[in-house]
């Protein structure tokens, strides 16, 4: 029998903080969460924003009801968040201001803006990431375009998750798999990409290290030892974009597997040894982000349940219903009534989600949805389908075929999404765990603290702890016709 070790993993979302106990013993993992608490974007001015300060106080009170109920301190932190967005500091270490948010309105005309300084082949050909205007790189060529004074200050960024283990050592480091996702990190070289910086006009000196995941930062501070009554134990960079986190924890075996990280988002791919930098692979948007052990995730962005978490937000408070009960009402509504593309700006950021998909589907000569179930229903029919859509471009990309798909994350709770998606695929969909960007926080600090030796058996030890619900495909022929008018609505 070994010795268990136990670690806490703190996963902040763009909707909420988790905090996560681990305890792995014999090869399996039990999670038991700590606390959780709410993060949402702040409208400051007419600009959004990330409430970090707010966040540290909730990580710190985390810390400090582990202490009371845990019994005895975890030998490990780690710490993992969404993506791209970043923090700027001064020469004094001290934070200017709070983060802009990700669906902020500065990135709009930022990408055409950078266009015209380097082209998108050549972009493409240096960092091997899908065009998005919210990626670090845009959100800095906004800042540039407009004259942010910030810039003029700025001696230091820190990426989101780099500002929490400043925050909790005093530490000044970037994690590889969230360095990858900002556009400014080639591969290749495993270094900032002078070319990128020179167009920008910013000096690379601003950058920080670069480390692997699961390489230890150094012990939490006195101050916050001090506030939270933590012992000093160590802080360890685990796969910091929360992705990346999720993707360690997929249960999958061999080659021939896909992921979806489903949530908020919707993350689609496959892992490879090396990133796929093919004018096929920049042509279909995809993007290549560090994975664990030296993999690579090739992937694709899709907007996942962030359009149906903003139609309940839409919908007056004493009548909004939970996701459970939407769902159902959507189990029962008409199929394929009317699709739309999830990845259409339309549904970006609008002020009433529920308005634009009927103004979406009007536009595009389709029946309007109008009742909840078959608001639901459209939405999540047509994230499968293009799903399928996604599936059929890694297919000519990617060298090995794709046999299966491994959902994990918080989307493995809505089943009626699952079986969509097998239907959709047309491939056996096994879904779970729910937690697994948690799980992969906790397992690669046990990879840090020498637990785990390999990313195999990290996935082994998922397979041991946790249940998988499989989903059969279904009903093929009607989601075929499906598929094909869904086709019409993508962009030439």
């Amino acid at each position: 029998m070994t010795h268990p070790s136990s670690h806490l993993a703190f996963d902040l979302g763009a909707e909420s903080g988790r905090v996560m106990l681990g305890r792995l013993q014999n090869g399996r993992l039990e999670v038991r969460e700590i606390s959780r608490f709410p993060n949402g974007m702040l409208t400051i001015l007419g600009h959004r924003h990330w409430n970090v300060f707010r966040l540290f106080e909730n990580m710190k009170d985390s810390l400090r009801i582990c202490v009371r109920e845990a019994g005895a301190a975890p030998q490990s932190i780690g710490v993992d968040t969404w993506g791209v967005d970043f923090a700027l500091l001064a020469k004094d270490g001290s934070i200017i201001g709070l983060p802009y948010a990700y669906r902020d309105r500065r990135t709009e005309g930022a990408m055409e803006s950078f266009f015209r300084k380097m082209s998108p082949e050549r972009i493409y050909e240096l960092v091997g990431i899908q065009f998005l205007p919210l990626n670090t790189l845009f959100q800095l060529e906004s800042m540039v375009r407009d004259l942010s004074p910030l810039l003029h200050v700025a001696e230091h960024l820190l990426f989101i998750p780099d500002l929490f283990h400043y925050m909790l050592t005093g530490i000044m480091k970037t994690e590889f798999t969230f360095a990858t996702t900002s556009q400014l990190f080639n591969p290749l070289k495993m270094d900032w990409e002078d070319e990128i910086f020179a167009a920008l006009g910013i000096s690379k000196k601003i950058m920080q290290q670069v480390i692997l995941p699961g390489t230890v930062l150094g012990p939490l501070n006195e101050e916050t030892r001090h506030e939270s009554g933590f012992p000093n134990v160590p802080v360890v960079a685990v796969a910091t974009h929360d992705t990346g986190s999720a993707v360690a924890a997929a249960p999958g075996e061999g080659d021939d597997w896909a992921y979806i990280s489903s949530g908020t988002w919707s993350l689609m791919g496959v892992e490879s040894s090396k990133p796929i930098l093919t004018e096929q692979a920049r042509s279909a948007n995809f993007t290549n982000e560090g994975g664990i052990g030296g993999a690579f995730r090739v992937l694709k962005n899709i907007t996942g349940l962030w359009i149906v978490q903003q139609c309940r937000h839409a919908m007056p408070a004493d009548q909004r219903k939970s996701y459970d009960e939407l769902t159902a009402t959507a189990s029962g509504a008409p199929p394929f009534a009317a699709l739309l593309d999830p990845d259409s700006p339309k549904f970006l950021n609008p002020l009433d989600m529920t308005a634009a998909i009927r103004d979406y589907c009007r536009g595009t000569g389709q029946r309007v949805p109008e009742t909840e179930g078959e608001l639901i229903r459209c939405i999540l029919e047509s994230i499968a389908l293009k799903y399928r859509f996604v599936l059929e471009q890694l297919r000519q990309i990617h060298p090995h075929p794709i046999n299966r798909i491994h959902i994990i994350g918080g989307g493995t709770k809505n089943r009626l999404l699952c079986q969509f998606t097998a239907d959709a695929t047309g491939l056996p969909v096994l879904a779970g765990p729910a937690e697994a960007t948690s799980i992969g926080n906790l397992l690669v600090q046990a990879m840090a603290m020498s637990q785990i030796n390999s990313l195999t058996e990290l996935r082994a030890v998922v397979r041991q702890s946790f249940a998988l619900d499989r989903y059969v495909p279904q009903n093929s022929e009607a989601w075929d016709r499906a598929f094909g008018r869904f086709l019409e609505l993508q962009p030439i």
